[in-house]
């Protein structure tokens, strides 16, 4: 469940035809399909009064919840994380993690489930949430296959994606043209899987997001309603 709510994305050059970030606010319903029971989320995207920017995602259901926030700055397409947060409570076993990026010294600092973490900062290292920025901007921009470096517990792993190629998406703002994109993994090694739709006409937020398990369990994220730059999501 931990990675299925988590819009589950380091590559920190220069995103090809960079622009400027829009501010977004997002409601998801979300369902597990071997429960029967649904859930909902919120993801935004603010500007803070300092120049940087916060992407906030909470989610929310009978037996747990989970909250996750990344403050980053955002310059000519790079983005660079700040701080880290990240609580789960309710289902399974309880999750805290915080990190703080800093680049004068070249050094993360934080815990994870109250174990210490010290790891060197490179150009291009990501945090689990704002990962999730460089990808829509590349999906915008273009590219057909991204790879980002990102903090993942105590070591920097390579998430890589894909994109599959076009869709229209039903949600309940309407019917939306969509970039379908996938999350490249070793089957040989996880047979989890991860799949996301991007609005086109909507500065690529994010629509949809499915993930199966390892143990076959099925998770659905689906827009609900929505603002980008100020203006209400809507579809045909």
């Amino acid at each position: 469940m931990r990675r299925a709510l988590l819009l589950a994305c380091a590559l920190l050059a220069p995103l090809a035809q960079a622009a400027d970030l829009k501010p977004f606010s997002a409601s998801y319903t979300a369902d597990w399909k071997q429960l029967p029971m649904s859930g909902t989320a919120e993801r935004s995207l603010k500007a803070n009064a300092d120049g940087s920017w916060n992407l906030a995602f909470k989610a929310s259901m009978m037996i747990a919840s989970l909250s996750e926030n990344s403050t980053f700055k955002f310059d000519k397409g790079t983005v660079q994380p700040v701080s880290y947060t990240y609580e789960r409570g309710g289902l399974g076993k309880s999750k805290s993690v915080n990190l703080t990026f800093d680049w004068a010294a070249k050094k993360i600092t934080g815990n994870d489930r109250g174990d210490p973490i010290t790891l060197p900062l490179n150009g291009g290292v990501l945090d689990k949430s704002s990962y999730q920025v460089a990808l829509q901007e590349d999906v915008a921009a273009g590219k057909k296959s991204m790879s980002y470096q990102v903090v993942d517990g105590d070591e920097v792993d390579t998430y890589d994606f894909r994109v599959l190629g076009s869709e229209k998406v039903t949600t309940k703002a309407g019917v939306v043209d969509a970039i379908k994109v996938e999350r490249v993994r070793d089957p040989s090694q996880t047979k989890r899987t991860t799949v996301m739709w991007f609005a086109k006409d909507w500065d690529y937020l994010l629509v949809q997001l499915q993930q199966t398990e390892t143990d076959g369990k099925e998770y659905t994220i689906m827009l609900q309603d929505g603002t980008v730059d100020g203006k209400a999501v809507k579809g045909s």
